[in-house]
């Protein structure tokens, strides 16, 4: 692509971004690198690493292809490619966070961060500490002088929170501290963490980037400052990527821009409907406009995806467990930004402070790529079932 391929619109940089066809003998598609030794043509190069490509965990043409398409979509120095989401969270924090360093991390996060955080980071001598996703500049009060890292994710997991997330970048940069954010939902197509003040901007690729249920993969991207770093501990560790899912993760952007429009449009129409059905107290969907953080996503969002949450009028797990054992096209399972319609029970007994309070049990929905009037149906017999 060109220089100027910033202007293009999106879907035609998702067709085309990563590779170029000549450097393949034409092929559209790049190859797949399966890749561990790399030989050099003498001892000097050998010695000086005098060549593009030194050994599989190093990097491939395909995870060039598609660490290139990333940083063209992220605005980004450079992208490292890990096996999973988790994956993807751990190896920034462990990058820039030492024993006796200070965390602050939303208390909204994806619960496996807060696992890590709680056993990893808190085992190695890291301070940890949760904050109200709604703290905005107010984080500054919070930051202490050994504060390395405040750790974002917006809309938040579960409960969907939007977070002020320059004047959290204003205030930690202020003292010293990098930001990181997990922008999974969102995808670099409706939000731009680094446009906004982010350093280091984090996503699940197995979700809308892959798009298919079938692979893990994680991408972490940071700017200029931090890439050296993160690049170097990625390095380190040796935590690459299996080519397969790297090709898969990419063959998926092609039809990225695609999916996610079809997915925002059912997922709003579906959210609007369930906010007047019997038995739902509460829709928590940030571009709804009875979203209470609805003006902040507006300013700094360009789109919605697949996922949010419904909060069900009273009950508790036994209403909630009987609203999901009814659902027949919903699948009951983790992850999500595939094809498929998911539910699952949403806990959050974890959190220290952003806890509510709900008027019922929330349930968490993905909506997928079936028909609207079939999943309208289905989360009716969902809501009956629970009000029976």
């Amino acid at each position: 692509m060109t220089k100027d391929s910033n202007e293009l619109g999106i879907n035609t940089r998702l067709a085309h971004s990563g590779n170029n066809p000549r450097d393949y003998f034409g092929f559209v598609n790049p190859p797949v690198v399966h890749a561990s030794t790399v030989l050099y043509p003498n001892a000097a190069t050998m010695a000086g690493r005098g060549q593009k490509y030194t050994y599989g965990t190093r990097g491939t043409p395909t995870t060039d292809a598609l660490a290139s398409a990333i940083d063209g979509l992220e605005g980004s120095a450079g992208t490292i490619i890990v096996p999973s989401g988790l994956a993807a969270v751990t190896v920034p924090l462990l990058a820039f966070l030492s024993a006796g360093d200070h965390v602050l991390i939303v208390d909204s996060v994806y619960h496996p961060t807060r696992n890590f955080a709680d056993t990893m980071l808190k085992r190695l001598g890291v301070d940890v500490e949760y904050y109200d996703p709604h703290a905005g500049a107010g984080i500054a009060a919070l930051i202490k002088s050994n504060t390395r890292v405040v750790f974002t994710e917006s809309p938040a997991s579960n409960t969907f929170e939007v977070q002020d997330i320059p004047a959290i970048a204003r205030a930690a940069h202020a003292a010293g501290a990098i930001v990181m954010m997990d922008n999974t939902w969102a995808t670099p197509l409706y939000f731009r963490p680094l446009d906004h003040g982010v350093d280091i901007s984090i996503h699940a690729a197995t979700k809308y980037p892959a798009g298919h249920s079938d692979v893990l993969l994680g991408t972490v991207s940071a700017n200029k400052a931090c890439w050296k770093q993160l690049c170097e501990t990625f390095y380190t560790m040796g935590c690459c990527a299996g080519p397969d899912d790297v090709y898969q993760v990419l063959r998926g952007l092609r039809t990225m821009g695609v999916r996610l429009d079809q997915h925002q449009r059912s997922a709003l129409d579906i959210a609007g409907w369930l906010e007047g059905q019997p038995g739902v107290a509460r829709v928590l969907h940030p571009a709804l406009p009875s979203h209470p953080d609805h003006d902040l996503w507006k300013r700094d969002f360009c789109g919605s995806s697949g996922i949010f949450s419904i909060v069900l009028k009273g009950g508790g797990q036994k209403q909630q467990h009987a609203f999901l054992d009814a659902l027949e096209i919903f699948g009951l399972g983790y992850s999500w930004g595939g094809y498929e319609s998911l539910a699952v029970p949403v806990f959050l007994g974890d959190r220290v402070v952003a806890k509510g309070p709900y008027e019922g049990p929330l349930v968490r929905l993905q909506i997928g790529l079936e028909d609207v009037d079939d999943l309208k149906a289905d989360l009716a017999r969902g809501l009956a079932a629970a009000a029976g």
